[in-house]
């Protein structure tokens, strides 16, 4: 099921957004086996393996790479592999002798896509870093936060999955559809620097213009606008507010009672405090529950802020199936849809090594020979 199957991807286990660019070609169809180290590593948080969503879907071979015939099974799963992905630092995979030369050498029609957060080179490529350190050369965590404060990260999304996963999937699949018609594989180097920054196009645009300042929270999508930001609500919770349009900021001011005062214009930045101010008021005066009331349905632009444990039952996920649940984890459903190729997911993470014997077999290698290699310690079956 879904837009991508019958594609075969071998995915070089990671932490973070590798993961996640293998949990978004699973979802949409494509075989992904996922190769563990036979000696389990992470990032120390001890949780059970059903919570590690970003694993869902795929099956798990433990494979020692420092073992000449654990690098052997690597380039032996290439030569049947449509793409490879991995997220090691520069040079790790070269030096493990299974880098794009010897894939490509092994499998010529190979996609190989490999990520990091510098890039594969320049000055940093070598360095360590984590999203946060990505976001802030890419110019976006110096433009998140609210007026007079400090930057503040917006989670791990920026750098992590949308700069990251995101991209190296985008870039695994355009190259594929590219290798269809050349019939020559290539090397997808994404960058979350990179991915980050282009993921910023429209602000570097408005930058250019003068139509956005550097100062935090002084912009209209960064919470310096009255008429686009979270307001807190009675009961201590939040609603939503993206009223850009004119329409819709009539709207707004209709629903919150000031349609028939004398206000500054919409865009009147000098004034967008003091209408905040006016507003948040407004809003502290009934519940989160009481403001949906008044404003969905209405050309507002409106949503109430939801926490985790909530989104799953509102009626607009409820309805389109938003959320799954897999061995009793609520998690994102696949997205995106499609309408004929409609992609499945019942599957939750794996064991490391869970399907080793299986899942080699499937690959073409035969009993003696996996047996020999669990004894030569090359691979681990859980």
């Amino acid at each position: 099921m879904g837009p991508l199957a019958g594609v075969k991807v071998v995915e070089l286990a990671g932490i973070g957004p590798a993961p996640f660019c293998a949990m978004a070609l699973s979802d949409m169809g494509a075989e992904v086996l996922r190769l563990d180290r036979t000696v389990p590593s992470g990032l120390g948080i001890d949780m059970e393996t059903k919570f590690e969503t970003l694993k869902r879907g795929r099956r798990s071979v433990a494979v020692d790479l420092k073992n000449p015939r654990g690098v052997e099974i690597v380039l032996r799963l290439v030569e049947g592999a449509d793409a490879l992905i991995e997220g090691f630092r520069p040079g790790v995979m070269e030096r493990l002798g299974i880098g794009p030369d010897e894939c490509l050498q092994r499998n010529p029609k190979l996609v190989y896509g490999r990520m990091t957060g510098w890039g594969q080179d320049g000055p940093m490529a070598s360095d360590v870093g984590h999203d946060i350190n990505y976001i802030a050369l890419a110019g976006a965590l110096g433009c998140i936060g609210e007026h007079g404060g400090p930057p503040i990260p917006p989670l791990n999304l920026v750098g992590d999955f949308g700069g990251g996963g995101m991209f190296l999937a985008f870039g695994v699949v355009s190259a594929l559809f590219e290798t269809a018609r050349s019939g020559q594989g290539q090397v997808v180097d994404v960058s979350m620097v990179e991915g980050a920054a282009y993921l910023m196009s429209g602000i570097y645009g408005m930058f250019a213009a003068g139509a956005w300042t550097k100062e935090r929270g002084t912009n209209f999508l960064d919470g310096g606008a009255h008429y686009y930001g979270v307001y807190e609500t009675a009961d201590g919770l939040y609603v939503s507010i993206g009223s850009i349009e004119p329409k819709f900021y009539s709207q707004l001011l209709e629903r919150l009672g000031l349609a028939d005062e004398e206000l500054p214009p919409q865009n009147d930045r000098g004034q967008w405090a003091e209408l905040r101010a006016r507003m948040a008021k407004i809003f502290k005066g009934r519940t989160r529950d009481e403001w949906s009331k008044v404003m969905e349905g209405a050309e507002v632009c409106f949503a109430p802020v939801l926490g985790l444990d909530e989104v799953q039952a509102h009626p607009h996920n409820a309805a389109r199936a938003s959320f799954i649940e897999i061995d009793g984890v609520v998690q994102p459903a696949p997205a995106p849809r499609f309408s004929r190729t409609v992609p499945e997911c019942t599957n939750g993470a794996p064991r490391d090594g869970e399907h080793t014997r299986e899942a080699l077999q499937s690959w073409g290698f035969h009993d003696e020979e996996i047996e020999n290699l669990l004894q030569a310690g090359a691979i681990r079956q859980n």
